[in-house]
């Protein structure tokens, strides 16, 4: 059984790469299109994309694909559901990609793709492009054996999830029935190692908050009255500078109460994974590691919440200085949340520290964006996770697979939740590939071992023995 599962990965080994430079060539084509989410300038390109990809799942054999209106941007959705009796397995990822700063870029511009030293360097490549195409590869694959996929596959790729999917809900609700599968594949997610494969089975949730101070009427020359008045860009430095304690701990009260401390049992997993400082900062590119005492880097990743700044802004930031004391100094935080936490009961505590915390002559705004959170999702125990363990092991060349989590956020909860399904992770990004920030990359190896993954769960999955299930028209093992 071991030989012939050995020369089945084999076989779609070398179906997949020999299609490489076909995968170079379409992801590169991809990638110029500037599909950027929440730049009016863009939004046709958005289009674009959804057009592009739509195009490609007809050309791998989807019967049925569509494009979605999904606010300002578009979904896509195809469908293969010609295998009676088989899993019905949602395929979920995105292909808005995130604002570029091309000032920043070294390697190329972030829309003229460049492939060096084996990975293809452009916005989009790593997150989420590399990934879908990684899926159409691997399906290619599979269907070299089978000629049709031997499950029920389906897609939803939307171009909202840079901007916290704000209209996925609704899409959900209204395509209830259109949308329903007995597992749900998460795509857009990290690897631990391109060397050391592991599964994902947690994702932190996500809570935007934005944080306005005030001090003066108006911005007022610091010559006239410095010394006196109250400048709201102390005050802010101040609270964020009160936010942990010396410990590392998230200071507000009440935060870690209802803290799963160890969710699935996954801290002896994550003990497992092979890791050294050296590494991970080499990867990261971080500089140093801090954060909460008596937590492993990966505790801190993957099983502990936290919160980050993610902007700062107060008095002139661009252009002539007026040398005023500001009247507004604000910030943007980014709360990371795990399993047994509530989003808004995060904001309602954040609400009363700052309240009770802020000086006197001070004046606050506090906004958590509610509609773009997400909650922590945990995947449970479920024969496909052992499945999809499996395909890692022979689609990474590997002896096992470890188990991990993802630091951060993503609507998987929601895709849980509204599908009533099990939400699993597979993706092939990896720390370094530079998501979010100049220079993003994917590599070409870790992108064709993952479509040799995916290609090798598809057969796994058509393999289990499944019962039909209840008035749902669910599948159960």
């Amino acid at each position: 059984m071991a030989d012939e599962e050995h020369d089945d990965a084999g076989r779609l080994r070398a179906g997949v790469r020999s299609r490489e430079a076909e995968l170079e060539r379409r992801l590169a084509e991809w990638v110029r299109i500037p599909g950027i989410l929440g730049v009016p300038e863009h939004s046709q390109d958005l289009l674009r994309s959804a057009n592009w990809l739509a195009a490609e799942f007809r050309e791998v054999g989807f019967p049925a694909v569509e494009v979605l209106p999904t606010g300002e941007s578009h979904a896509v959705y195809a469908e293969w559901c010609r295998a009676p009796g088989a899993p019905t397995v949602l395929v979920y990822s995105h292909h808005d990609v995130r604002e570029v700063k091309p000032e920043n870029w070294a390697m190329t511009a972030p829309f003229e793709p460049v492939l060096r030293k084996g990975r293809l360097y452009g916005r989009g490549s790593s997150d989420a492009k590399g990934q879908i195409l990684a899926h159409l590869e691997g399906l290619r694959a599979h269907l070299q054996g089978t000629g049709m996929p031997t499950i029920n596959l389906k897609f939803l790729i939307e171009g909202e999830e840079e901007g916290g999917s704000p209209h996925l809900a609704k899409l959900l609700e209204d395509n209830a029935e259109r949308f329903a599968a007995d597992l749900v594949l998460f795509s857009d997610t990290l690897l631990w190692h391109a060397r050391h494969p592991a599964v994902c089975v947690s994702l932190r949730g996500m809570l935007s908050v934005h944080l306005e101070v005030y001090g003066p009427e108006r911005d007022v020359h610091s010559g006239a009255v410095s010394g006196n008045a109250p400048n709201p860009a102390f005050e802010l430095g101040r609270l964020l500078g009160l936010l942990h304690d010396q410990d590392g701990r998230v200071a507000v009260p009440g935060f870690y109460d209802d803290v799963e401390p160890d969710p699935g049992g996954l801290r002896n997993a994550l003990a497992d994974l092979p890791f050294s400082e050296e590494d991970w900062l080499e990867r990261s590119e971080t500089g140093a590691i801090t954060g909460e005492e008596g937590y492993t880097v990966l505790e801190r990743l993957w099983l502990r919440p936290a919160v980050e700044v993610t902007s700062i802004i107060a008095g002139d930031p661009l252009g002539v200085s007026r040398a005023a004391v500001p009247a507004v100094a604000s910030a943007d935080l980014s709360f990371r949340t795990v399993p047994g936490q509530r989003l808004e009961k995060i904001a309602e505590q954040l609400q009363e520290w700052v309240a009770g915390t802020i000086g006197d002559a001070y004046g606050f705004s506090l906004v958590p964006d509610l509609e773009t959170a997400q909650e922590p999702y945990l995947t449970p125990d479920h024969p496909a996770v052992t499945v999809l363990e499996k395909a890692m092991t022979r689609g990474f060349n590997a002896k096992r697979a470890g188990r991990m989590g993802n630091a951060g956020g993503g609507p998987a909860e929601l895709l849980g939740r509204s599908l009533a399904a099990p939400v699993l992770f597979f993706g092939t990004g990896l720390v370094e590939d530079h998501w979010h920030d100049s220079d993003e990359s994917a590599s070409l190896e870790v992108l064709m071992d993952g479509a040799v993954t995916l290609a090798c769960f598809w057969d796994g999955l058509a393999t289990m023995q499944w019962e039909k299930g209840d008035d749902d028209g669910h599948l159960r093992q």
